[in-house]
C-alpha cells in the first residue's frame, strides 16, 4: 500500500458559476416555478394548480430553497386568514431569459423526436 501524502492543500477554487446556477434551476420543479412566477406574483394554491403533478410538500420545499437562494420573495399578505404570495426577485428575473431559452430548445427537441 502506498503511504498517504501529507501535502499542504490550498483552499478550494471558487465554485463554478455554471454549477451554481444549475444548482438553483436544476431539478424537476424549479424551472416550472420560475416560469410561472415570471408571469407575475402567485399564491401557493395558484402555483400548486399551475405546476401539474407536484405535491404540496415538494412545492413547499422548492419554494423555501428558491427563497434561500435569493430567487423568489415570499410575502405574507395581511388578510384573514393570512395568505402568502410569491414573486421573483431581481435575481430571479434574470433567470427568465434562460428559462425561455430552455423552453424554446424543448419545443425544437419535441419536434425533432416526432415519429
Amino acid at each position: 500500500m502506498l503511504p498517504r501524502r501529507k501535502n499542504k492543500v490550498d483552499s478550494p477554487p471558487e465554485e463554478c458559476p455554471l454549477h451554481r446556477c444549475m444548482g438553483v434551476i436544476g431539478g424537476r420543479w424549479a424551472p416550472a416555478i420560475i416560469w410561472y412566477l415570471s408571469q407575475g406574483p402567485r399564491r401557493f394554491s395558484e402555483l400548486k394548480e399551475d405546476v401539474q403533478g407536484v405535491s404540496a410538500k415538494v412545492l413547499t420545499t422548492r419554494l423555501k430553497k428558491l427563497e434561500a437562494d435569493g430567487v423568489i420573495n415570499r410575502i405574507v399578505m395581511p388578510t384573514s386568514p393570512p395568505s402568502v404570495e410569491y414573486s421573483l426577485t431581481e435575481l430571479g428575473l434574470e433567470l427568465k431569459p434562460a428559462i425561455e431559452a430552455i423552453v424554446a430548445v424543448g419545443h425544437k427537441l419535441k419536434e425533432t423526436n416526432k415519429p
